[in-house]
């Protein structure tokens, strides 16, 4: 039995290596170790309206081995991983995930089309999904672990969906505190966002206005629109977000 040596601590937090990954030997709690200690720099460097220096930890996260690594873990272990994409590739062996590990790097990269497939409604109606290829996952997954820190950061201190670290249960007490005086509103206003569209988002709230690279506004903002193909033709995607990505673009929570 051949014993597994773990990455040291250099390796773990520098660029990824071209050299072979034993994905057995990641030592995973030093990887999310350096992960959130790059993330709370971001935090700090934000709050001090340093954007240069948050741009370059945002950087310096992206490329290193550990922030990879934990990208790929991410969508191997959730519900999508056995969905494929047009290009019909699945990491489901350890090979395969070192192997995205290994290859998942901003140059030469380019979104592939989502796969277009159809699941039924209730009420006989169907209802389209866009399935990301394993590897566009991933480099959702890992450039959100860039941006999180300043979504949190910057995000309105009263909204609650899709935020980490927040749930239905804190609205709810966030409701109590603000409703329970005397002085309190009587009324509430109760709006709902027909289908995935949102009106356009502006000042703060927009990956625009954040200190991030042009490579990540523009991935994740309106230039990333690679298309979707539905096994006989291709459709220009005009406006919503693939279906069993990360999570949506944080500037939209």
């Amino acid at each position: 039995m051949t014993a597994h040596t773990p990455a040291p601590a250099d390796t773990m937090a520098g660029a990824t290596s071209h050299a072979a990954v034993d994905w057995h030997a990641i030592d995973w709690r030093q990887a999310h170790r350096i992960v959130r200690r790059l993330q709370a720099r971001i935090v700090q460097a934000t709050k001090d309206g340093k954007h240069n220096k948050a741009r370059a930890l945002q950087r310096l996260l992206t490329h290193s081995f550990s922030g990879k690594a934990l990208a790929v873990k991410r969508v191997t272990e959730n519900h999508g991983k056995k969905t494929p994409g047009v290009d019909r590739v699945i990491w489901d062996t350890p090979e395969k995930k070192a192997r995205g590990v290994r290859d998942l790097r901003q140059r030469g990269y380019r979104p592939k089309p989502l796969r277009r497939v159809i699941i039924p409604k209730s009420q006989g109606k169907t209802r389209p999904l866009g399935i990301a290829t394993m590897a566009d996952r991933a480099m959702q997954a890992l450039y959100l672990l860039a941006l999180d820190p300043i979504a949190e950061t910057t995000a309105d201190p009263n909204s609650y969906g899709f935020r980490k670290e927040r749930s239905t249960a804190d609205a709810i007490a966030q409701c109590h505190t603000v409703l329970s005086n005397k002085a309190s509103a009587r009324w509430i206003l109760g709006g709902y966002s027909k289908g995935t569209s949102r009106p356009a988002m502006t000042g703060s709230a927009t990956p625009g206005s954040w200190p991030t690279s042009r490579w990540i506004r523009r991935s994740w903002g309106s230039g990333s629109k690679p298309g979707i193909w539905s096994g006989t033709s291709f459709t220009r995607r005009r406006k919503g977000r693939p279906k069993g990505a990360s999570r949506p673009p944080p500037w939209r929570t």
